[in-house]
């Protein structure tokens, strides 16, 4: 599916309770992570769900990188369904210049999830964006191999590169 078919989607479904099915159905449709890949330093910090995440080279496209994830709820696998339109298959340069927030917009996700959800996509996003920066990083060091997400934490963790980057006052784990 195109990120162009997914808005289509979206506007073709009636209401929100349509919508929030259909968010629910792809997120039944994304492929898991491996109980090894569902660390603590995979995992996204400020989501009210547990979600892990973890960056990669896209096979298909040299130079450009793919997400994969997974969550313990087939909503926010949804959302996750979601960024991987918008960022896989990108660069490094190209993910952090994309504009998620106008996607999500068009989407009406911005207006339409719970204040946790809402924090919860966006500490999904900037956490991406950190994984990218660090990404760059790695390549201008000359570091290579499968796992981006991998490298960062070992190579960036003093600055926490690896890990999420969103931050969530609250002590209750969102």
């Amino acid at each position: 599916m195109t990120l162009e078919k997914l808005i289509s989607n979206f506007e073709l479904l009636g209401d929100w309770e349509e919508r929030y099915g259909y968010l629910i159905d792809l997120g039944k449709k994304l492929p898991g992570l491996s109980d090894a890949e569902k660390t603590e330093a995979n995992r996204v910090q400020g989501c009210q769900a547990m979600v892990w995440l973890v960056m990669e080279p896209d096979p298909e496209r040299a130079g450009a990188l793919r997400i994969r994830a997974d969550s313990d709820a087939f909503i926010v696998r949804g959302l996750i369904a979601v960024l991987q339109l918008i960022f896989n298959g990108r660069t490094p340069d190209e993910i952090l210049k994309a504009d998620a927030k106008s996607v999500l917009g068009k989407l009406g996700l911005d207006n339409h999830l719970s204040p946790t959800r809402k924090n919860g996509l966006f500490a999904m996003v900037e956490r991406i964006r950190a994984l990218a920066g660090a990404s760059l990083q790695l390549r201008s060091t000359g570091l290579k191999g499968r796992d981006v997400t991998a490298q960062a934490e070992a190579s960036n963790a003093s600055e926490g590169l690896g890990k999420g980057t969103a931050k969530d006052p609250s002590p209750e784990r969102a």
